[in-house]
């Protein structure tokens, strides 16, 4: 009676572990990535229907001749060890105008670590971007013209090196001054999603590794 006992247990034990075989096997497969590769990908950082998206191959972002608000010509550059956020924005968009502030605001309190830069697209009349500029009160953002087309080239081009797939469109370049990728629309920066998202790019630069996969 005692033997039998004991078989019993057994013969349940292998049937429990059989039955149990494929639920173990969809919890492995849907399992969160494993610490390296949390390392190696960015964060998902979302807003709306938009989604950071990761640019491959990576382009080191050159110098850009645009024009500040004074009509003078400047050199836009990123520098070594910041990320930069290149955000390109229109006087006609009515959701640059939710964008502009967040990043402005960004910009205030990352000032560590990181340099926000707006790009306006679709005029060179500066009175009418200082304007719009003034109705959204970004006295602080470090606001230019693109003037020589620059940042966007004509329509038409293929060599592109910000492409204005949506409007506004955030770039962020990171440390290594190289381009990682892009959100549209009025992307809540100061969110903590926004947040982990800087913070990965800060922590691949202190830590001497690539942003990400190439």
């Amino acid at each position: 009676m005692h033997d039998g006992s004991k078989a019993a247990g057994r013969t349940l034990s292998r049937r429990s572990f059989l039955m149990a075989a494929p639920a173990l096997t969809l919890a492995t497969l849907g399992a969160p990535p494993t610490r390296a590769g949390e390392r190696d990908w960015p964060p998902v950082f979302e807003t709306g229907r938009s989604q950071f998206t990761v640019v491959r191959p990576r382009t080191t972002m050159p110098s850009l001749r645009l024009q500040d608000l004074r009509g003078k010509d400047v050199l836009l550059a990123p520098k070594p060890g910041r990320i930069t956020l290149i955000n390109l924005w229109a006087t006609w968009c009515a959701a640059c105008r939710l964008d502009l502030p967040t990043i402005a605001s960004l910009d205030r309190q990352r000032r560590d670590a990181l340099d926000a830069c707006a790009i306006c697209t679709d005029t060179r009349d500066i009175r009418t971007i200082r304007s719009f500029l003034g109705s959204v009160n970004v006295p602080d953002l470090s606001c230019y013209v693109d003037t020589y087309g620059a940042a966007v080239p004509p329509k038409g081009s293929s060599d592109a090196l910000f492409k204005p797939v949506g409007m506004p469109i955030t770039y962020l370049v990171g440390p290594s001054m190289q381009i990682e990728g892009y959100i549209t629309g009025a992307a809540d920066w100061l969110s903590p999603e926004g947040a982990r998202l800087l913070q990965f790019y800060r922590e691949q630069a202190s830590q001497g590794l690539p942003s990400s996969s190439s």
